[in-house]
């Protein structure tokens, strides 16, 4: 498994009426926390593309367990359970600075050959980077 964390602060523009964060903004912070993922990884969406892969977004998820308001600096804790294939899931907890935990979301997203419009299996360089979090389950 493949855990990452990274942080975002809450703002202004990003709240509602009630200064609670807008319901909206979540899937933004899951995509924050999957690019930072990969960057750490050592690779991007952009090179992805450059490599003719999309990885459109199939299905998406979101609990609200309490409100993020402006200014806060939310946790984003993003995991990998299992190796992808032609579909990789995120799981997602979002952590307020006192660490309570304040939404759980989850993001599946499918490899597709941009030259085709068809699903494929993952670049087996992504393959290779991704693989040493998972030898352990093998």
């Amino acid at each position: 498994m493949l855990t990452f964390e990274t942080q975002v602060r809450v703002r202004y523009s990003e709240t509602d009426q009630m200064g609670y964060v807008y319901y909206g903004n979540y899937a933004a912070y899951y995509e924050v926390a999957r690019v930072e993922m990969l960057r750490s990884l050592g690779t991007s969406y952009k090179e992805m593309e450059a490599g003719r892969i999309m990885m459109p977004v199939l299905d998406l998820t979101c609990k609200y367990v309490k409100p993020a308001k402006y200014d806060d600096l939310l946790t984003i804790k993003v995991s990998i359970r299992n190796m992808p294939s032609l579909r990789m899931k995120f799981d997602y907890e979002l952590f307020n600075e006192k660490k309570e935990l304040i939404n759980i979301g989850a993001t599946t997203l499918v490899f597709i050959d941009m030259d085709k419009n068809k699903p494929c299996f993952p670049p087996q360089d992504f393959l290779n980077r991704l693989a040493p979090h998972f030898e352990e389950s093998r």
